[in-house]
């Protein structure tokens, strides 16, 4: 048997306009979901993309070609160090 997702362990209240409910509801039929999921789905998708947003890197010409240079040489002691740790944390918005 499948184990049941885990529920719902906090609460997030906001305010909206009827016009806005409206709006909600209509595309949370649309897509066979209740208000409350399709909101959440929303704002998490919402949230995945501004924090994965952040990790662009905008560089001139001068400053990419050291950049590919740097990825290229041998990571130092301290750069294996952290990439062990960012291998093993978890993404913001991973469950568990």
């Amino acid at each position: 048997m499948k184990p049941s997702p885990p529920l719902a362990e906090v609460n997030i209240h906001l305010r909206a306009r009827e016009q806005d409910r409206s709006l909600i509801d209509q595309a949370a039929e649309l897509t066979g979901t209740n208000r409350s999921q399709f909101m959440l789905a929303s704002a998490l998708s919402a949230a995945k993309n501004v924090l994965l947003d952040q990790t662009t890197i905008m560089a001139d010409r001068r400053a990419f070609r050291k950049i590919l240079d740097w990825m290229d040489a041998p990571a130092s002691a301290e750069e294996e160090a952290g990439m062990k740790r960012l291998a093993a944390s978890r993404a913001p918005w991973r469950n568990g």
